[in-house]
């Protein structure tokens, strides 16, 4: 079972773990906000967490749970670290400490470039955040195709093509990855911007 912290426990940082729990069995062992960390070895529940932050004002405090700093948070013993709430949380600082097999980032730019280097040469697989949070602007250029042709998809047709689509842009970041020995941030910036440029050329723009 993929143990999993979640650094940011706002809408983001909730439904990722939530979604984490229920669709692939991750255990959730932490959630932080911004008045610092929450830690059970053993699991927490992201729903009880997230009642017990509304009535209270935190997630410090949580019944069964140890309390942490979030320096304490980032360097726990995970397979997947996601980062949901701030810039620059992984840094030169503390990239050495945190050891993820997975980073995925969920808030914008929360790792330094500095960072990603070390990070990368220990092993550290990184989906960046460009990739990560696609999603939401998939579904609103799903949105525009249904205003555009006065149409109207269901839930399940939404979320089966937006799942076809994350699952492609996926693969097609991680084999340029592969095969050009490049980083997922390098790969998914290579391919955007070779794709505007496609774009460009087809419309005679240059």
């Amino acid at each position: 079972m993929q143990k999993l912290l979640s650094q940011g426990f706002g809408n983001v940082g909730y439904h990722a773990a939530y979604l984490a729990k229920k669709l692939f069995g991750c255990r959730v062992v932490a959630v932080s906000d911004s008045k610092g960390a929450i830690y059970s070895g053993k699991g927490l529940d992201p729903e009880d967490v997230s009642g017990y932050k509304h009535s209270t004002g935190s997630v410090l405090g949580y019944p069964e749970a140890e309390n942490l700093s979030n320096k304490e948070l980032l360097e726990l013993d995970v397979d997947i670290l996601i980062p949901a709430a701030l810039e620059d949380v992984v840094s030169i600082e503390n990239a050495e400490k945190v050891r993820p097999k997975i980073l995925a980032e969920m808030a914008n730019g929360p790792t330094t470039r500095e960072a990603e280097e070390v990070l990368i040469s220990n092993g550290v697989h990184i989906i960046p955040d460009i990739l990560y949070n696609g999603g939401g602007v998939i579904v609103s250029y799903f949105e525009m195709v249904q205003n555009e042709s006065s149409i109207q998809w269901d839930e399940k047709e939404v979320e089966m093509r937006l799942e076809k689509k994350m699952k492609e842009a996926y693969h097609s970041v991680f084999d340029f990855a592969e095969k050009n020995n490049a980083g997922m941030r390098q790969a998914a910036y290579t391919l955007a911007v070779g794709r505007v440029v496609e774009a460009m050329q087809l419309r005679g723009w240059i």
